[in-house]
C-alpha cells in the first residue's frame, strides 16, 4: 500500500504528538536524574570554579572554591 502525501502528514503529527506526550510525561523525572548525576555535578563544579576565577576578583583559593561551591547550591535543575 502506497501512502498518499496527506497519510504521511497524518502518520508524522501523531508520531510527533505520541513523543510529545512522552516527553511531557517523563521530563521532571530526566530532570532530576540530571541534577542527581554526579557527573552533572562534576562539570557544573568546573564551571563554576572557572565562572568565580575569570569574573569574580576573590583572591584566596579558599574563598574561590566556597563562592564556586555557593554559586552551586543556588542552582536547580528544573523541567519546563
Amino acid at each position: 500500500m502506497i501512502m498518499t502525501d496527506y497519510q504521511q502528514e497524518i502518520k508524522d503529527l501523531t508520531v510527533t504528538k505520541s513523543l510529545r506526550l512522552l516527553c511531557n510525561g517523563f521530563k521532571s523525572e530526566f530532570a532530576t536524574s540530571v541534577f542527581a548525576d554526579e557527573r552533572t555535578i562534576e562539570l557544573i563544579s568546573q564551571i563554576a570554579s572557572e565562572f568565580v576565577q575569570a569574573n569574580i576578583p576573590v583572591i584566596d583559593d579558599e574563598n574561590q572554591i566556597e563562592l564556586a561551591m555557593m554559586l552551586l547550591e543556588s542552582l536547580d535543575i528544573i523541567a519546563r
